[in-house]
């Protein structure tokens, strides 16, 4: 009998895992029915004073000595699945995303974000980026929700028109904070450290970016030019070019930029891909300054900052609360949160 590779399992292999995540899911989907249900009873009950909270106490104790074994049913859990169903009773698009995330991610988010809107935005994200509890732990501490809606990715009209979907796929800020990197870092400093932590930087850009190659060479003429960091990004089905500054935002980046975005679709893209994206990773930039250069830019491109260190959350929820106040409609009422009441 001939000796079979591991390769010739694969098919029957994938079949296992499919199956084990189809159960994985099924099992969560039914307990946060389950609590969904439970936060529901409870609610009603107490709303319509039927029951104190007293009698969630004893409704625990019932739980413990009738279903020994039971887990999950403690006096706090218990009050955390009527906070659930009272936190997203009134919208059925949104109380259907919970049970695509672990009961874990629904407490994180649930504690942690002040809005129905921030909710809905870390709720979406934690489905499509698979993030761990973890991950959406740092997201939930680098502010991600605050720092997008104040300061949105600034993109050429270019890039806008050949993937209009790239103002959801880039940020106008990236947190590097895991590389640890010391104040007046060198380039080479931020371009190991990356390359290092590829990982994590692969998460702080999203699930669809798959890493290229670093320092990719590019031959054009008789001349060789290296690329600082080159991904592709499977929902835009383009490469995506990253050239690193450590300084401020310069104009004349643009121009090396654009001529690195003209290599690169003239010699290494597929047929089948679209045009190449750029994005100019700075230290720090001007905004009027961006948007002057982007303004006449012919390339798909978009210039971001990274930064170090995590922001103020409490400053930028400061920030959000006043943007709130300012674009809200005149019939709206903000309150001290910035929620609309």
């Amino acid at each position: 009998m001939n000796q079979l590779a591991s390769s010739d399992f694969t098919e029957i292999t994938q079949l296992i895992v499919s199956a084990r995540q189809r159960a994985v899911q099924a099992v969560n989907t039914a307990l946060i029915d389950l609590y969904w249900q439970v936060g529901q009873i409870i609610s009603r009950k107490i709303e319509a004073a039927e029951w104190g909270d007293g009698v969630v106490s004893q409704l625990a104790a019932h739980l413990a000595q009738t279903q020994p074994g039971l887990r999950g049913f403690t006096r706090a859990n218990l009050f955390r699945m009527r906070q659930l169903y009272e936190a997203y009773k009134d919208d059925e698009k949104v109380s259907a995303l919970l049970r695509q995330l672990p009961w874990t991610h629904n407490l994180i988010i649930l504690n942690q974000s002040k809005r129905p809107e921030e909710r809905e935005f870390y709720l979406r994200l934690a489905i499509k980026e698979q993030w761990s509890s973890r991950d959406l732990e740092r997201q939930l501490k680098t502010a991600l929700f605050e720092r997008t809606v104040l300061n949105p990715a600034k993109v050429s009209a270019v890039l806008s028109q050949i993937h209009p979907d790239a103002i959801n796929v880039f940020k106008d800020s990236y947190l590097v904070e895991f590389l640890g990197l010391p104040h007046g870092h060198a380039e080479a400093d931020l371009h190991q450290g990356l390359v290092q932590q590829l990982k994590q930087f692969l998460i702080e850009l999203g699930r669809d970016f798959c890493f290229v190659g670093s320092q990719y060479p590019l031959q054009v003429g008789g001349r060789d030019f290296a690329l600082d960091l080159l991904f592709f990004h499977r929902g835009l089905n383009c490469l995506v070019a990253i050239e690193l500054k450590v300084g401020r935002f310069e104009p004349e980046y643009l121009g090396k930029l654009d001529f690195y975005l003209e290599a690169l679709d003239r010699d290494a893209k597929k047929p089948h891909e679209h045009p190449s994206i750029g994005v100019l990773l700075c230290a720090s930039k001007d905004s009027e300054v961006v948007e002057y250069a982007l303004s006449r830019s012919l390339s798909p491109a978009l210039i971001a900052e990274y930064q170090t260190q995590l922001p103020d959350k409490a400053l930028l929820q400061a920030k959000l609360h006043e943007f709130y106040r300012l674009n809200a409609p005149y019939d709206d009422v903000i309150d001290d949160s910035g929620t609309r009441v």
